[in-house]
C-alpha cells in the first residue's frame, strides 16, 4: 500500500496549517488522515482480474496491438501498466481501466514480456495497492515476414518486374526418372536400360521428365562483420530479411529452398525442400552474430551434392582482407552452381561522399568513405570475374534485389 498524490497534498497542507493553528490540532488531523489512508487501502484490497491480449508472434519493426483489460468491465480506479524490455517498445505503457497500446519489436528472437502491474486506488483516493496482473509471457519475433510475403504476392500476380518463368524448356534428356518402357527407334542410346533389357529379353528404355523446379540454398554469414549496425538494425538483420523474401518467393515458384547459417562452423541447416520457406524462417529467426571470422570454405563444402542449384551467399563485403577467402572459394562453387553474392550497402558512406563538406572533418570522412567504397567495388569486380552475380542494395531494398537476381537467373535457364 502506498499514499497517493492526493494524500501527499493533504498532508502538506496540514503541515503548513501548523503555522496558523496549534500543533496539537494539526497532529490530530494528520492522525485522522492516516486512519483514512489505511481504511482506503483496506477498501482497495480486492485483486483485479486482468486479461492481456497480443499476438504470440511478431515481426521485427512491424507494429502489433497490445490490449490489457480488466475482466468484468473498466474501472477508473484501476490503473494498469505493462513494463517493457529494451527489445520491445510499448506505447503507451500504462492507462486507467484499459490499456490499448502498440508494441514494436526492435530485435528478432525470443523475448520475455514482464507481468502486468495493476494499481487499485481506494474510494477516497488516498491510498493505492499494487498487484501482479497477467503472468510473464514469451514473445517470438520473426524477421520482416509481411514484406517478404508482399514480394511473393507480387510475383504471383505478375506485377514484379522479373517473372522468373522459363521462356523455353531446358535442353537435354531431363534429370528426373519417370518410368521404364519399351524401346522405340527414336530413343537416345543413353536412355537404354541394359539391366531391364537383359531381364525381360527385349530392349527397354528409361523415360525421364525435364525438371522445372530447382534448389535454392541461402548461405547466411553470421560472423563478426554481420553484427555491424546500420541505422536501427544490424547487417545480419537485413540479410535475414532478404533470405526470408527469397525462400518465400521460391515457394511461390515451386522451387525447393533451404539455408545454411555459418560463421567458423555451421550453426543452422535446413535441407532444400518443397515449401521450405516456413522451415527456413523458423530456423534462422533467432540467429545472432558471433565475434569470429567466417569460414567460407566450410560453408561452400556444406552445400555439397551434384545437382545444380542457386547458392545465394548473404554476407558483407566491407572488409577487403576478409573477402579474399570468399573470392578464392567462389570459383570452385561456381563450376557446379549458380552463385549470387549479396551484401548490404551503407547509405552513410554514400552520403559522406555525395554531401558537400562544410569543415575539415567532413573532408576526412569523405576520403575514408571513398576508400571503403572503392574497396567494395574491387571486391565486387573480382567476384564477378570468378563467376558470381553480385547484388548490393540498401537494407530496405536488399530483399527485392535478391529476389530479382534469383528470378533473372531462373528466367534465363541458368539454374
Amino acid at each position: 500500500m502506498s499514499p497517493t498524490a492526493r494524500a501527499a497534498g493533504v498532508l502538506a497542507a496540514l503541515s503548513l496549517m501548523a503555522l496558523a493553528i496549534p500543533v496539537g490540532a494539526v497532529l490530530v488531523a494528520i492522525g485522522f488522515v492516516a486512519v483514512l489512508m489505511i481504511a482506503d487501502g483496506v477498501a482497495a484490497r480486492q485483486r483485479p482480474q486482468v486479461r492481456r491480449s497480443m499476438p504470440p508472434m511478431l515481426s521485427r519493426s512491424v507494429p502489433a496491438s497490445l490490449v490489457v483489460e480488466i475482466i468484468g468491465g473498466d474501472d477508473p480506479r484501476v490503473r494498469v501498466r505493462q513494463p517493457a524490455v529494451p527489445d520491445l517498445c510499448i506505447d503507451p505503457s500504462e492507462a486507467d481501466g484499459r490499456l490499448d497500446a502498440t508494441v514494436v519489436a526492435r530485435r528478432r528472437g525470443r523475448h520475455s514480456l514482464p507481468e502486468v502491474a495493476v494499481a487499485r486506488t481506494g474510494p477516497l483516493g488516498l491510498a493505492t495497492r499494487w498487484f501482479q496482473g497477467a503472468d510473464a509471457a514469451e514473445v517470438i519475433v520473426f524477421p520482416d515476414v509481411p514484406a517478404a510475403r508482399r514480394l511473393a504476392l507480387a510475383v504471383r500476380r505478375g506485377t514484379f518486374r522479373e517473372q522468373g518463368r522459363l521462356r523455353r524448356g531446358p535442353l537435354g534428356l531431363g534429370t528426373e526418372f519417370e518410368s521404364v518402357r519399351d524401346y522405340v527407334p527414336d530413343d537416345d542410346i543413353r536412355q537404354v536400360n541394359w539391366t531391364a533389357t537383359a531381364r525381360i529379353g527385349r530392349p527397354m528404355s528409361n523415360q525421364y521428365r525435364i525438371e522445372q523446379d530447382r534448389d535454392v540454398v541461402c548461405l547466411l554469414d553470421a560472423g563478426r562483420l554481420m553484427g555491424a549496425p546500420i541505422r536501427d538494425m544490424t547487417r545480419l538483420d537485413a540479410t535475414i530479411d532478404a533470405a526470408t523474401a527469397v525462400v518465400l518467393v521460391a515457394d511461390e515458384m515451386g522451387d525447393r529452398s533451404g539455408v545454411i547459417a555459418f560463421d567458423a562452423e555451421v550453426r543452422r541447416r535446413v535441407v532444400p525442400r518443397h515449401h521450405g520457406g516456413d522451415a527456413v524462417v523458423r530456423a534462422i529467426f533467432d540467429l545472432e552474430p558471433r565475434s569470429v571470422d567466417s569460414d567460407y570454405d566450410l560453408a561452400f563444402r556444406s552445400v555439397g551434392g551434384s545437382k545444380r542449384s542457386l547458392v545465394m551467399v548473404l554476407t558483407d563485403l566491407f572488409d577487403e582482407a576478409t573477402a579474399r577467402s570468399l573470392i578464392a572459394a567462389v570459383p570452385v562453387l561456381a563450376r557446379r552452381h549458380a552463385v549470387v553474392v549479396a551484401s548490404v550497402r551503407d547509405s552513410d558512406l554514400d552520403a559522406a561522399v555525395s554531401t558537400p563538406p562544410s569543415c575539415a572533418r567532413d573532408v576526412s570522412a569523405a576520403v575514408v568513405a571513398l576508400d571503403l567504397l572503392d574497396a567494395r567495388e574491387r571486391v565486387g569486380a573480382e567476384l564477378r570475374a570468378a563467376g558470381a552475380v553480385v547484388v548490393e542494395a540498401l537494407p530496405a531494398r536488399l530483399g527485392e534485389a535478391c529476389v530479382g537476381a534469383y528470378l533473372r537467373l531462373k528466367e534465363r535457364a541458368r539454374l
